[in-house]
């Protein structure tokens, strides 16, 4: 297969942003206002706080501020998955907070419920589908792990090979574990510009095109400075995520990380039918460099996942949103993946950074006697744990001791990183590691070993 002409005619900008459904640009905040609540980031995560603070108090003014226009960064790009785990994985909440893993694992599944429950109130329209994920096994030795995860009654089912070339037609493929319950699909953008639309109507004021500098503590307030303007703010929730923290006191604790994705031009019926994919699952792979992969409302196929690249410096720029020969790997592995759909042409290929930290899902902080909350570190799992965080902010500014202020996920700071070059070094050689894992039967060296002991080791 000639994977350079099936990318040939890819455009670079994500598939979800590249429509005519985007809303027209909201104007920059020009003056200088008053606030009870300001929220710093256009995502999800600043969205869906605004969303859950006018629904606790209609009445209280709050101000959304976008540096750039509301989804334009990781929320807006990512692969649509929206899943209840609020840890990456139950078995790394388990590594990280053994003692609340149950507690987090059901607050997730609460949390993906009331993200159900507010696409229907406010008749969002951004093609939910709550098909579930396939964990699939691409190795022999992985089929073990996932056949001993089986349990109907809390919506795990095992399937093996004979059965789940029934569903999802494969030769990679060894068997997979549908989480039948936890995770579904939606169209990223849409639901940004869909939380927008709804934000507004309840009176939230957003302004775009308007980038906070700095945050500073001014008693019975807090003073955000924009390059036009100052708002004087009872409280601030902090949404940046992947962009450099306004507080300086976690600007070591994540570093940005590119991924990658492909999407394919609709397929045929008879396209389809080589594959199966009747249940619409999303997929994902066991490995350590896993791709995953869904179906669009109008039966594209998104692949991405793979490489996570990390660049020197915690550098976040345009220029590494492409890299080609990320796009070949991904468009090899998708023919592999499904021989039977060659010739089928990627109509876009995008990148973009997305935020980590040492835990490899969110952390919290406040600053300036509690009035300012922050948020960060999803690690990719963002689209439905920042729903979460926006609860969890909002529990925080508000004073009260709550069940969630009062987790240990919310109190605890993960690892910091190091400065460099030793992050450089340190996440190269991670990288290595797992790379060599996955070509040892997904043994870990001493390395991942030494990293699982100190509390930064990663099993989703």
């Amino acid at each position: 297969m000639d994977v350079n002409a099936a990318l040939a005619d890819a455009s670079t900008v994500p598939f979800w942003l590249d429509t005519d459904q985007r809303p027209e640009p909201l104007p920059p905040l020009g003056e200088d206002i008053d606030a009870d609540l300001v929220i710093v980031g256009g995502g999800f995560t600043g969205l869906w706080t605004a969303l859950q603070a006018k629904e606790r108090d209609p009445d209280r003014h709050v101000v959304l501020l976008e540096a750039n226009s509301i989804g334009w960064a990781a929320s807006g790009r990512n692969g649509g998955f929206c899943a209840a785990s609020l840890t990456h994985g139950y078995d790394n909440g388990a590594n990280h907070l053994p003692d609340e893993n149950d507690r987090l694992a059901e607050l997730g599944r609460e949390n993906l419920d009331e993200i159900e429950a507010a696409v229907a109130r406010y008749s969002m329209d951004c093609e939910f589908e709550r098909t579930g994920e396939l964990d699939v096994a691409t190795e022999d030795y992985q089929v073990a792990d996932l056949r001993e995860a089986h349990d109907p009654d809390a919506g795990f089912i095992f399937y093996d090979q004979q059965e789940l070339s029934q569903m999802v037609k494969s030769p990679t493929y060894k068997g997979a574990l549908w989480d039948s319950r936890e995770v579904a699909m939606l169209n990223p953008a849409k639901l940004c510009w869909e939380l927008l639309r709804v934000i507004r109507e309840l009176g939230v004021e957003v302004y775009e095109g308007t980038k906070v500098t700095s945050v500073s503590d001014e008693k019975s307030t807090v003073r955000l400075t924009t390059p036009e303007a100052t708002i004087a703010a009872r409280n601030v929730a902090l949404a940046t995520n992947v962009f450099p923290s306004l507080l300086k006191r976690v600007s070591l604790h994540t570093v940005p990380v590119y991924d990658y994705a492909l999407m394919t031009e609709p397929l045929s019926d008879e396209q389809l039918a080589a594959i199966g994919w009747d249940g619409r699952q999303g997929i994902g792979d066991c490995a350590n460099r896993f791709h995953y992969y869904r179906l669009s409302a109008d039966n594209r196929i998104l692949f991405g996942g793979w490489d996570a690249v990390y660049h020197y410096g915690r550098q976040i720029s345009w220029k590494y949103d492409q890299r080609p020969e990320t796009f070949e790997t991904l468009a090899e592995h998708f023919f592999e993946t499904f021989p039977q759909l060659e010739g089928l042409k990627f109509t876009h290929k995008w990148g973009g950074a997305i935020d980590t930290c040492s835990r490899f899902f969110s952390f919290f902080t406040t600053a300036y006697g509690n009035k300012v909350a922050m948020a960060a570190g999803f690690t990719g799992l963002g689209v439905g744990a920042s729903r979460f965080a926006g609860t969890v902010m909002l529990d925080l500014l508000s004073g009260e001791r709550t069940e969630l202020t009062e987790l240990e996920m919310v109190r605890k700071l993960p690892l910091p990183f190091p400065p460099e070059p030793i992050a450089w070094l340190g996440i190269t050689m991670t990288t290595n590691a797992m790379i060599k894992a996955d070509e040892n039967e997904g043994r870990r060296g001493p390395l991942l070993k030494v990293l699982d002991a100190v509390g930064m080791g990663f099993d989703s």
